[in-house]
């Protein structure tokens, strides 16, 4: 009897401990009085850099908004598709809004925050002069592409483009307009946006159907995803589409209406 009593004594200081570290983060960020948010620079209107040298986009108001709910200053640190969930896993930031797709494999390494707060797809950005028409058309053709992108493995393995990778998308926009590759794999998001709004994308087109579409997920440490940070994180994205929020913001940065931001809305409101 003593043995049971103090191994569940053991267990309950032990899931007591755990617990706090849970808390920790939530309670660190509060206590520093700062947040720092992984966000894309290269991803207008959801992320980019402005003339002054500023961060603006969809994706900065939301990481802006979460932190005057905390109540702690905001500092933006620049990510990219290869390295955000390392920067996050390693600390060197807080919270990811950063484009990035929700699925299986991401969830072993990142604490992916339900609901999720868009959706989006994979197509190409392609000179309307190459005159693709179907996905197949890229089977043995060399594809700009950037690395870390969850489609970049599908596509491949579906219609054989070969795909030249590259860190950011000034590298890949700029090894496309130099011909080194016939399309650019990407999300139609931002190609959609871009043939919208760049006079430099119009000679260029969106060829195929969208496919693979995927919604988005801002991202904590996993093993904060169950604790109060995580359920924070949640709260918060909820009443993004709770209130329309998201829809208000989708609309001010210059971005076609979102079926999916609806949906979200018209379910949770």
């Amino acid at each position: 009897m003593g043995r049971f009593i103090t191994t569940t004594l053991a267990g309950a200081a032990l899931a007591l401990i755990c617990s706090q570290a849970q808390a920790d983060q939530l309670e660190d960020i509060k206590q520093d009085g700062e947040i720092v948010v992984g966000v894309k620079q290269d991803y207008k209107p959801w992320g980019y850099l402005t003339s002054d040298g500023e961060l603006a986009g969809l994706e900065i108001d939301l990481a802006r908004d979460v932190a005057e709910r905390l109540g702690v200053e905001l500092e933006l640190v620049p990510v990219v598709a290869s390295n955000r969930m390392q920067f996050l896993s390693q600390g060197r930031i807080d919270l990811i809004i950063a484009t990035m797709g929700d699925n299986e494999d991401r969830r072993e390494v990142v604490g992916m925050i339900q609901p999720n707060y868009y959706a989006g797809g994979t197509n190409v950005l392609a000179p309307k002069s190459v005159g693709l028409e179907e996905w197949s058309d890229l089977d043995g053709r060399d594809v700009c592409a950037l690395q870390g992108s969850y489609y970049n493995k599908r596509v491949t393995q579906l219609y054989g483009p070969n795909l030249v990778a590259f860190a950011g998308i000034p590298e890949v926009t700029s090894a496309l307009q130099n011909g080194n590759c016939v399309a650019f794999l990407y999300d139609n998001t931002w190609i959609e946006s871009q043939l919208a709004s760049d006079e430099q994308w119009a000679d260029y087109e969106m060829p195929f159907e969208t496919e693979d579409p995927q919604a988005w997920s801002i991202a904590v440490p996993l093993e904060e995803l169950d604790g109060p940070y995580g359920q924070k994180m949640s709260e918060i994205v909820t009443d993004w589409h709770k209130t329309g929020f998201l829809i208000e913001r989708n609309e001010a940065n210059g971005i076609a209406p979102s079926p999916f931001l609806q949906e979200m809305h018209e379910k949770l409101k």
